[in-house]
């Protein structure tokens, strides 16, 4: 469980299953995924990223910046402005993609305890959590990127090393 799981592997396109125990596995995983993201200079990360289908991500803002892990988390509203920006993600390299993304977003989740949690989130916290579960659902940002960059994407992770 200490791999980030890299683009072409199935797992990543498979939507992940909904975290019904709410114990001291669960506890420990998340410690993982956070240390796992640290080590890898991350500011988030999905269990399907490591090859756990469970809806479950861990994210910070900025490096010293604490974890948050949110389980189960579902978008309930987003704001109609949108934003494209830049974005990377640990399963896909070095590549950096542009991704609209709406500016402002209200995630229900559940923490590590499994008690309620809203995050209402602006501009970069936004964009971390849209990204992230978007791999709960089984999407990268190469879905989400304009056609033409996606091309280019596609021919760099084919010609990538091993």
């Amino acid at each position: 469980m200490g791999v980030i799981r890299q683009y072409g592997d199935p797992v990543l396109r498979t939507p992940a299953g909904e975290v019904k125990d709410f114990d001291e596995e669960l506890g420990r995983e998340i410690a993982r995924m956070s240390q796992l993201m640290i080590d890898a200079r991350g500011v988030g990360l999905a269990a399907p990223q490591i090859g756990a289908l469970r809806r479950l991500l861990v994210y910070r803002l900025g490096e010293e910046g604490p974890t948050r892990a949110l389980v189960n988390p579902t978008i309930t509203w987003s704001s109609d402005e949108t934003e494209v920006d830049q974005e990377g993600c640990l399963s896909i390299g070095e590549l950096l993609m542009d991704v609209p993304r709406a500016v402002s977003v209200t995630v229900e989740a559940r923490d590590a305890d499994g008690s309620p949690v809203t995050v209402d989130a602006h501009d970069y916290e936004a964009r971390v959590l849209q990204h992230e579960i978007d791999h709960l659902d089984g999407i990268l940002i190469l879905d989400r990127t304009p056609r033409d960059q996606r091309k280019e994407a596609l021919r760099a992770l084919r010609e990538r090393p091993e």
